[in-house]
């Protein structure tokens, strides 16, 4: 567990907080379950993402501030917020 948490106060040294506007905009897609047309980068900077996804919950912890998104698949996934380049409401 010790290694987890290291890794995670690690990955919240870099995080760069986003403006309150789009912090509102993601809080209010999760409120009114709108889908989004996400654009986003992996967690090693350069791969890019882009999917239709449903975003679930906003979130801070670690330092950071986390987007939890339900992908095509089904699957969930937490997102760092500083990792998203655009999010357009479908």
């Amino acid at each position: 567990m010790g290694a987890k948490r290291n890794q995670a106060a690690l990955m919240a040294d870099d995080y760069i907080p986003i403006s309150c506007a789009e912090h509102e905009r993601l809080e209010v897609a999760v409120l009114r379950h709108r889908e989004l047309q996400l654009t986003w980068v992996g967690e090693d900077g350069q791969t890019q993402f882009r999917e239709q996804v449903r975003p679930l919950d906003v979130a801070t912890r670690d330092g950071a501030e986390w987007l939890t998104i339900r992908r095509p698949g089904g699957e969930t996934e937490l997102l760092r917020l500083d990792r998203i380049r655009s999010a357009d409401e479908c």
